[in-house]
Parts: structure tokens; C-alpha cells; sequence
């Protein structure tokens, strides 16, 4: 759900809007497959959408993709500083993002403010 949520904030802040096609073709996805997904974040009251005019984040949609990129940053950062280039960086932050905790997360910022 966050890699989605950021996508779409991603998407509206470059393009001014998040579309289910351009979702699908940026996730490698169907978009029947994008469609289940949206409909599964408006339940939690995470997008909300609007015929003709796509998918917009709502004000917790919008907190849940400003922590998710906050993730992301600081992981990509610890990559970098350790050592690993930054397409690899990037990559593998969007898979342990996920799975860090916030308690480690205050550590790696921790360890790059004084590093």
C-alpha cells in the first residue's frame, strides 16, 4: 500500500495528477490490478477518486506517503554513505524501507548527521 500511496504522490507532484495507467505502467502492473489496490486504499481512506480526473491522496494518504519518502530518503542515504552507488542505493531502499523499524531509522539518521 505505501509503494503505491508514494507513487501517486510522486505523480501528482510532477504531472499535477495520478492516473491508473500511468500507476500500472510505473508499478509493472495490470491495471486491473491497480484498480483492486485503489479500491482497497479508498476503504482505508487513503485516495480518494474522481471519474475522468484520476487519484488524489487524502490528508492521511498524503502523511502516509511523506513517511513512507522520509523512509526512503534516510535508507537511500545510509546506502550511499556506506559506500553503494546510487541506482543500486535507490533500489534496494524500496525494499527494506519497508522493513526497517522507526527505532532503527533514528539510529541511520543519527549515524548521518555525525558520521
Amino acid at each position: 500500500m505505501e509503494d503505491y500511496v508514494e507513487l501517486i504522490a510522486d505523480l501528482i507532484e510532477h504531472s499535477g495528477e495520478a492516473r491508473q495507467t500511468d500507476i500500472a505502467q510505473r508499478l509493472g502492473v495490470t491495471q486491473p490490478t491497480v484498480a483492486k489496490m485503489l479500491k482497497r486504499l479508498a476503504e482505508e481512506n487513503l485516495v480518494t477518486q474522481r471519474p475522468y480526473r484520476g487519484v488524489f491522496l487524502t490528508e492521511e494518504g498524503q502523511r502516509l506517503a511523506a513517511a513512507a519518502r522520509r523512509r526512503h530518503e534516510i535508507v537511500e542515504a545510509l546506502l550511499c554513505r556506506l559506500g553503494v552507488d546510487p541506482d543500486t542505493a535507490r533500489n534496494d531502499a524500496e525494499g527494506i524501507e519497508h522493513h526497517v523499524s522507526e527505532k532503527t531509522l533514528e539510529a541511520f539518521e543519527r549515524f548521518l548527521k555525525n558520521g
